[in-house]
């Protein structure tokens, strides 16, 4: 609730004074495992407010929408953009499909992810948590529709500590019934990615679909309300571990939101009668604003505390407030440590000085000297971040490399156990394998099957009594694997060993593509060349 006003040096109103006290403020620390107390963030407005909503925008517009893209792979695939084929084992994006036997470029991408993570944390701090998190972005769609029913932060802290009434219920029913919505859209969104979405829509709303399908989407339904509308910043503070481990990623030269006390302090609310009386004074009018703006309820004064996830509102509430008493902005700024650090010797803060407000101003003009220091790209382009940017790049580009040069068909030989080879009556001898042929295209395909490595080797296929030959031919399903079984015969005089190496080739008819691979000939010791 608001206090009062603050006021200039002239003694004007310029802006509000909020009464708050933080979650875990630094006065009065609560342990590690405390009762929740509800957090009412007021609606902060600014340049990262702004960011914020574009960001919510972006990431749920692509989560909830992508499903619904369509991609032409011709007659014999889905022409769904984005899905998680799991009846047929494939995973298609876009241009891309993926078989199970090439999951490494999904291992691939979760590392990138991971390097990504690393990078974007040493930069920037936790902006990853601050603004794309998607316990962030649903908490923050979440309090939209908080707001548009119960109203901004004093309207809600009225209605919760007022008795039950008609419209008290009202509003809480109809807040809990769309987040409910917003929990079964997500689940319902979730599921469209394994299978065509249109069709699985039509099926789930006349209960024809699997059920699996109600089970997950009641699942991520249930996950989404209570994660997103009752627990909030508990899952950031006790049940994410990146909080914990993200403080091995900053580093003196890491981006994180900083409360300037080398400006701010000493703070006073009566900043006239203080003046008047000589005594030192900073920026900070400990109006409070940054505290009712910070989702997470903390107080960003009391410095870099774990529940702190970097989204940057309290600098634009505190900017806000600058601006009104004619001050310059970036009381709370996005900072390093090292700039920091330079910052607090310049105000000549030490273990047993105070900060001087007037060091880090000029007499004549009252505006911040030019010895404070900011930051630059230099805090950006570091040899640590550029080490994790070229391996996260390296990463990307081995991928594409790997993917523009993968062929389209693959092939796996199998030999069989027993018996190893079989002794013909015209003296040659004959091996039985295993051939899987692999389709990798959404099209049907020719190819044929040939010995190389073995002078006068002939095939023929077990399933059929033929008369052995050069090579084989097969047709090939769109996006299938052929399985069959092949005899290899091959003269005595041909073989240098027991067990001789050759290579089975598979090559299409049209030329686009061959592909080989190794396998062995057995033969008995006694009928080595």
């Amino acid at each position: 609730m608001t206090l009062s006003d603050v006021t200039d040096q002239d003694g004007h109103a310029t802006a509000e004074r909020f009464s708050v006290e933080a979650v875990n403020s630094k006065k009065i620390r609560q342990p590690l495992y405390a009762a929740r107390r509800k957090i009412f963030p007021k609606r902060a407005s600014g340049t990262f407010r702004r960011f914020k909503w574009l960001v919510m925008l972006l990431t749920l517009g692509i989560y909830y929408l992508t499903p619904f893209l369509r991609w032409d792979r011709g007659p014999f695939a889905p022409d769904q953009a984005v899905m998680i084929d799991l009846a047929n084992r494939r995973f298609y994006f876009f241009f891309i499909e993926i078989w199970p036997q090439e999951f490494y470029y999904v291992a691939g991408l979760l590392i990138m992810a991971g390097v990504g993570l690393f990078l974007i944390t040493s930069t920037v701090g936790r902006a990853w948590c601050g603004y794309t998190c998607p316990q962030t972005v649903w908490v923050d769609l979440f309090l939209v529709v908080e707001r548009a029913i119960e109203g901004d932060r004093n309207a809600r802290i009225k209605l919760d500590s007022a008795p039950w009434s008609l419209d008290k219920a009202v509003k809480r029913v109809a807040k809990h019934a769309i987040w409910l919505v917003i929990g079964v859209v997500t689940g319902g969104a979730w599921i469209l990615y394994f299978a065509d979405a249109p069709t699985l829509i039509r099926n789930f709303s006349q209960f024809e679909a699997p059920s699996v399908a109600y089970i997950t989407v009641g699942i991520l339904a249930a996950t989404t309300y209570v994660f997103g509308g009752l627990m909030r910043e508990q899952v950031c503070t006790y049940m994410c571990p990146w909080p914990r481990i993200q403080a091995a990623m900053l580093d003196e030269h890491s981006l994180t939101v900083t409360y300037n006390d080398w400006r701010g302090e000493p703070r006073t609310r009566h900043a006239k009668k203080a003046i008047a009386e000589g005594r030192p004074v900073g920026d900070c009018v400990d109006c409070n604003a940054c505290v009712v703006v910070c989702p997470m309820g903390i107080d960003i004064r009391d410095g870099q505390q774990l529940e702190c996830i970097t989204c940057a509102l309290c600098i634009d509430a505190c900017d806000g407030v600058m601006t009104k008493l004619g001050h310059e902005r970036g009381l709370i700024s996005y900072a390093t440590l090292n700039d920091y650090n330079a910052n607090m010797v310049l105000a000549g803060a030490s273990a047993t000085t105070p900060i001087e407000p007037a060091r880090v101003r000029d007499p004549a003009t009252g505006k911040l000297v030019d010895a404070i220091r900011h930051t630059t790209w230099r805090s950006i382009v570091r040899p640590r971040t550029l080490v994790y940017f070229l391996v996260w790049a390296g990463i990307g580009v081995a991928m594409l490399v790997a993917l523009s040069l993968r062929a389209t068909i693959e092939v796996s030989v199998l030999h069989d156990r027993n018996p190893q080879y079989v002794l013909l009556s015209d003296g040659s001898i004959r091996n039985g394998y295993k051939v899987k042929i692999s389709n990798m295209r959404p099209e049907p395909r020719t190819v044929t099957l040939s010995v190389e490595g073995l002078p006068g080797a002939a095939l023929a296929s077990a399933d059929a009594a033929a008369q052995p030959v050069a090579s084989l031919t097969y047709e090939l399903q769109p996006d299938a694997v052929l399985e069959t079984r092949i005899f290899v015969r091959a003269a005595p005089g041909a073989l240098a060993s027991t067990n001789t190496d050759f290579t089975l080739a598979v090559a299409s008819a049209d030329g686009t593509a061959t592909v080989m691979t190794d396998a062995k000939f057995e033969a008995p010791k006694e009928m080595r060349k």
